[in-house]
This record gives structure tokens, sequence and C-alpha cells, in this order.
């Protein structure tokens, strides 16, 4: 386990957001300014379509775990659950942190995002969780409470 102090040297340098998704949203993300080219010719962003092979996407993602000034990295979960749903699960560091975002052509589940899935097991235990987060959404509408 590590400690804070070393938490807190290793968040220091990390300053970039990095997003793996379909050209629309990585375009949207980028007018934000988040894009960024090193010295080296890698980006912080990638962009996947239908013909990107897995093979590609595993090994730029995997990129992306391992930069040293990559704090948050965004993944469609469209793309997470039919390309990097290995890589996400086995990535147990703190940082950078993976968020799953919602795809512009397939709704999104929560019962299928593993951090959301941490985090209702901690509001509401182990055995609830995914009941829970099933419940919460319906055809994508909140259900009024």
């Amino acid at each position: 386990m590590a400690t804070k102090a070393k938490i807190l040297k290793d968040a220091e340098n990390r300053h970039l957001i990095a997003v793996v998704a379909d050209e629309d949203t990585v375009t949207g993300y980028l007018l934000t300014g988040i894009g960024e080219r090193n010295h080296k010719g890698e980006t912080n962003f990638i962009i996947v379509d239908d013909s990107t092979p897995s093979k590609s996407v595993e090994e730029a993602f995997e990129k992306l775990i391992n930069r040293q000034d990559i704090a948050l990295i965004l993944v469609a979960q469209k793309i997470a659950d039919s390309m990097v749903r290995h890589l996400i699960s086995g990535h147990t560091k703190m940082l950078p942190v993976i968020l799953e975002i919602p795809s512009k052509d397939k709704q999104y589940l929560p019962q299928n995002d593993p951090e959301l899935i941490k985090a209702a097991k901690q509001l509401y235990g182990a055995d609830r969780a995914i009941p829970m987060l099933a419940k919460e959404f319906v055809e994508g509408e909140e259900i009024d409470r």
C-alpha cells in the first residue's frame, strides 16, 4: 500500500486528461483545450471507429496508462466493453484514474462501469451494489423516488 506522501508525489506531475472515444467525442474534448502532443509526438487522445483494430487500441491504451503525465483517462463505455475492459479491470494503481463516459450511439449502462460498481459496493454493500445500480436507471432515465 502506498503512503499518502508517495501518492501526492506521484500526482504532482500528472496534469493531463486523456480521451479514448469516437471521433465526435474526442473532437469535443479537444475543443475544450485538453489536446496535447508532446516532443515525442505522443498524443493524449485515441480516436476509435469500427475499423480500428482492437490490438492497436489496446497498445495505445496501455501507453496512456503508463504515461507519467496523465492523471485521468476518459474511455467511451462502448470501447471499454469491446476492446479494453480487461486492461481497465486489471488497472489497480490510483493514478491515472479511468472513468467511463457515454458513447454517442450506445446507452450508458451504470451496472457495467467497474468504478461505479466499486463506489456502489462501498455505499450499498457488496451484495446489493449491482441490483441497486440497475434500479437507478430505467431506459436511460432516473427513477423517481
